[in-house]
């Protein structure tokens, strides 16, 4: 009988630890943190806009021909170096040659003929002053003499029309020449041919447009990034300031490179509208190659040790239900604010506090690096290192699906 007892009073001690145990693990649990947070920090917002572009040189030269022809020899290749005027490449000159040679003989027909008009004009002049002088003595009619001076003016139109045809002859020598001068390709600048188009036996032909034989780039030691930067960053790019980039040859070095120009000019594609931006960047070791792709942060504004806080604090908005029950608490009336009437730099962040309902904090946002964003405190407290609500974690009923712009009055 007595072991009896013995076991149900241990029984019941045992079930009251029981009791014990899984009451504090309840309290426990009811204790767990219902808000995840994030801290506040002071540093450096650099805010940037972030765009991707390609590799050019500064200058690049296409370099055509404006005659047709077979190309017989070529003086440059991948990569070489030029100078302005050297010759990099030869069209057959065989019939610019002949072309030339014709109109050398055109020109000096028409000279002869202009010496032999020229002599018949000198007859012609000593015919009417001799004329003349028999029909002052009544030795001819005045028909003898009107026909005497109307081919005496017949030889000076002809002197004349051969004259303009000797002009002509001139013009199409110059064409002629020209034209030949124009089968011996030379380079226009200095610098390197980046692109050959043609090899030796192809036929060119200068139709409509001019080929392209070679491609130069005038110096590869400055180079540009054209960039396109989307129509709601390009309001807050400015010429001169400073960018970076990366390419993906050289995956751990940063080029650093400026702003040079904006160009007005709007290239849409797909309802997307994007500004082509020109970076200039050094080039001295030749790393950066025509045609790289370049991964651009500009950095329009940067600022040092300012309050700043991540961006998911700022996504976070208490849920309606979750401030009435805090307004009741506190002994208020919850008034929802018509969203239209908050600033859209101007949010509320809440502060947790031990036992406690959060705590508001009116701020003012200012610059953001994508991760980070700068606050103003406008109303309420907070300092470094404090710790704002990012997230509800309790499955509380009080809250419900969160409303932007909605809050307490202050």
């Amino acid at each position: 009988m007595k072991k009896n007892i013995i076991i149900l009073i241990l029984v019941l001690l045992f079930l009251s630890g029981g009791g014990i145990y899984g009451y504090r693990q309840y309290k426990n649990l009811q204790k767990k943190p219902e808000y995840k947070t994030e801290t506040v920090t002071r540093g450096s917002i650099v805010a940037q806009v972030i765009a991707s572009g390609t590799v050019n040189p500064v200058t690049l030269v296409q370099v055509g021909s404006q005659v047709s022809g077979t190309i017989i020899k070529l003086y440059a290749d991948y990569n070489s170096q030029v100078r302005k005027g050297q010759v990099i490449a030869q069209i057959d000159p065989a019939l610019f040659q002949a072309k030339v040679d014709q109109a050398e003989a055109d020109l000096k027909n028409a000279q002869a003929l202009l010496e032999k008009e020229k002599a018949n004009l000198a007859e012609a002049q000593r015919l009417v002053q001799r004329y003349k002088t028999l029909f002052e003595d009544q030795m001819i009619s005045r028909m003898e003499l009107d026909q005497a001076e109307t081919k005496l003016e017949v030889s000076r139109a002809t002197v004349k029309a051969i004259q303009a045809q000797i002009e002509q002859a001139q013009a199409n020598l110059r064409t002629a020449r020209t034209n030949l001068d124009y089968t011996t390709i030379r380079s226009p600048v200095n610098g390197i041919v980046v692109a050959r188009n043609v090899d030796v036996g192809q036929t060119v032909a200068a139709s409509l447009q001019a080929p392209t034989l070679f491609t130069i780039a005038q110096d590869l030691r400055e180079m540009e990034v054209h960039t396109s930067v989307d129509e709601a960053d390009i309001g807050k790019v400015r010429v001169g300031q400073s960018a970076t980039f990366t390419v993906d040859a050289y995956p751990l070095e940063t080029f650093k490179a400026e702003v040079a120009q904006i160009r007005n000019a709007p290239t849409t594609v797909q309802n997307v509208v994007t500004y082509d931006v020109v970076l200039r960047v050094g080039n001295p070791e030749l790393k950066l190659k025509p045609g790289m792709t370049a991964n651009v942060n500009i950095v329009i504004e940067k600022k040092d040790d300012v309050l700043m806080i991540p961006n998911s604090v700022l996504r976070f908005r208490m849920p309606p239900a979750k401030l009435a029950e805090m307004a009741k608490a506190a002994g208020r009336k919850f008034t929802p604010i018509d969203p239209s009437r908050i600033p859209k730099n101007i949010r509320v962040l809440w502060v947790p506090r031990e036992g406690k309902n959060p705590r508001p904090v009116l701020v003012r946002t200012g610059s953001s690096d994508g991760k980070f964003t700068e606050i103003t405190v406008l109303r309420g407290e907070l300092k470094e290192k404090d710790q704002v609500i990012s997230e509800l974690l309790k499955n509380d009923k009080a809250a419900g699906p969160t409303t932007p712009g909605r809050g307490l009055r202050f």
